[in-house]
């Protein structure tokens, strides 16, 4: 039950920060507030934004009963998590992510947020490359990469030989 208490406190400072905070800066530095109709625009953010966030806490729920740990680099998982919504690809939590920050940027019909979710994919790539590729590769060994041969990096499907 602690590593359920934990998963979703990391989670909630996580979100706080990247989903709510800085684009709420954004948002106020751009000029742009909530929009006074609710339209057709606004249910596709609302819609797309609900998906990610949806994913996020799939994956965050998974971490914490499969793997024992949390999605922070700083308390991850006790075991390899290829359950859940990461059998079907590798970086579902980001996915997520991109996701409600694209969802954010329809509902405002945001450039800023738009530049921002960019960005955030960019970073992403470049931490699961760099950092969490290797890291779980030396953390779990030729199981890692048994999985890796099976799920691809960041579209659902058959691995290719380069992801």
């Amino acid at each position: 039950m602690f590593v359920i208490a934990r998963a979703l406190t990391y989670a909630t400072l996580f979100i706080g920060l990247i989903f709510i905070y800085l684009p709420g800066r954004l948002l106020a530095w751009a000029g742009i507030s909530r929009p006074v109709l609710t339209g057709p625009q606004q249910i596709a953010g609302m819609v797309i934004g609900g998906i990610g966030a949806a994913i996020a806490l799939w994956c965050v729920l998974t971490f914490a009963a499969i793997g024992k740990g949390t999605p922070a680099p700083f308390d991850p998982p006790r075991r390899l998590v290829s359950e859940g919504p990461y059998r079907f690809v590798r970086n579902p939590m980001y996915i997520g992510a991109i996701l409600g920050l694209a969802g954010a940027a329809i509902f405002y019909g945001s450039l800023s947020l738009s530049i921002y979710a960019g960005a955030f994919s960019l970073a992403a790539h470049l931490f699961v490359v760099f950092y969490e590729e290797p890291t779980l590769g030396k953390s779990f060994g030729a199981e890692y990469e048994a999985y890796c041969q099976r799920v691809r990096r960041w579209v659902p499907g058959r691995t290719r030989s380069s992801n």
